[in-house]
């Protein structure tokens, strides 16, 4: 099997995409624009919160939110990473989850669709595999590191521990790793949105928004639940055996 047949099976697309070729390559056209959105929504928030900083922000400032998200991803990475590695993975967690739940609530609370496009339809970054398995596989990267950062080659014991013949399964496990957190999340979020289109354009006024309602909180939720899996899988990479 040459490496065309290989680039044929890593292709997965789900839906119809505006696709833009770039170099005879083609990419999720609608994907990148609805990223660079949630980038510039992070970066605008950024910069609000740290312009003018005060020793004590106001109840109602950009600062203070900020300084609540700060101490929340703080407080995660040590509970998951653990209290002597967590400060080197604070940064990393949180922009993941502050793609994830921006991303997802976008894709809850703005018009996408109403956005026509040549081809495809404008949804969430999260509503598309490519981004979630783009995001499981940056995990997985950061852990494997994390781990042989710290132990060097001695890392790889762990995959003989706490016996030689678990060797197959815990190499599986790496593999299922970034399986399960890209689908996971995917899934989620594109049933959300497939339940609230159909219902809109069923019963277009009230019925819909109790569901709305839930998929800000179910979006939240992934968001919580992704960032706690790559921080609790860098943990494992991290922690000492004995």
């Amino acid at each position: 099997m040459n490496i065309n047949h290989f680039y044929e099976l890593s292709q997965l697309s789900v839906g119809t995409h505006f696709y833009w070729t770039i170099n005879n390559y083609q990419i999720h056209g609608q994907v990148l624009m609805t990223s660079w959105f949630v980038i510039l929504i992070i970066t605008l928030l950024t910069f609000l919160s740290n312009f003018t900083l005060k020793r004590i922000p106001l109840s109602n400032s950009t600062q203070n939110l900020t300084e609540y998200i700060t101490e929340f991803i703080v407080d995660l990475a040590k509970t998951q990473v653990g209290i002597h590695d967590y400060s080197s993975w604070v940064s990393f967690l949180g922009t993941i989850f502050l793609f994830i739940f921006i991303s997802n609530w976008s894709g809850a609370l703005l018009p996408w669709k109403l956005i026509e496009l040549p081809s495809g339809e404008l949804a969430a970054p999260t509503n598309d595999i490519n981004t979630t398995v783009a995001l499981a596989l940056l995990t997985s990267f950061s852990y494997f590191y994390a781990g042989i950062k710290k132990k060097g080659l001695s890392y790889f014991n762990r995959y003989v521990q706490p016996a030689a013949f678990l060797l197959p399964i815990n190499v599986l496990e790496d593999f299922t790793k970034p399986l399960s957190l890209s689908f996971r999340l995917f899934g989620n979020i594109l049933a959300d949105e497939l339940v609230v289109a159909v219902l809109l354009s069923l019963v277009p006024l009230f019925v819909p928004v109790p569901l709305m309602l839930l998929g800000l909180f179910t979006s939240a939720i992934q968001a919580l639940v992704f960032s706690t899996l790559a921080g609790a899988y860098i943990g494992e990479s991290v922690e000492d055996h004995h």
